[in-house]
């Protein structure tokens, strides 16, 4: 049986992607801000760094998951762009 995939939209670009191609980020009620993992409201970006940019500027992330994003997330996030630094991160 062939599965459909899973889609969500970025909140940068407002495009309709299989959620296996975004990043996730997560408000967890226990944890705070948390990239990947965990329980509770979700927003999804696209790993470019025009996606993150636009989320950064206009303040997407934190519309979305209606909190303040901590700036280590977005450090973390850019940090994905370097080589050799493809690690899932928590922040707090």
């Amino acid at each position: 049986m062939n599965e459909r995939p899973i889609l969500r939209r970025c909140v940068a670009c407002r495009q309709l992607l299989d959620r296996r191609q975004l990043w996730r980020v997560v408000r967890d009620h226990r944890d705070g801000v948390l990239l990947d993992t965990g329980m509770g409201r979700s927003a999804y970006l696209c790993p470019t760094e025009d996606c993150l940019e636009e989320a950064r500027r206009r303040k997407r992330l934190q519309k979305a998951l209606r909190c303040q994003v901590p700036d280590a997330v977005i450090t973390v996030l850019q940090e994905r762009f370097s080589p050799g630094t493809g690690v899932s991160a928590e922040a707090n």
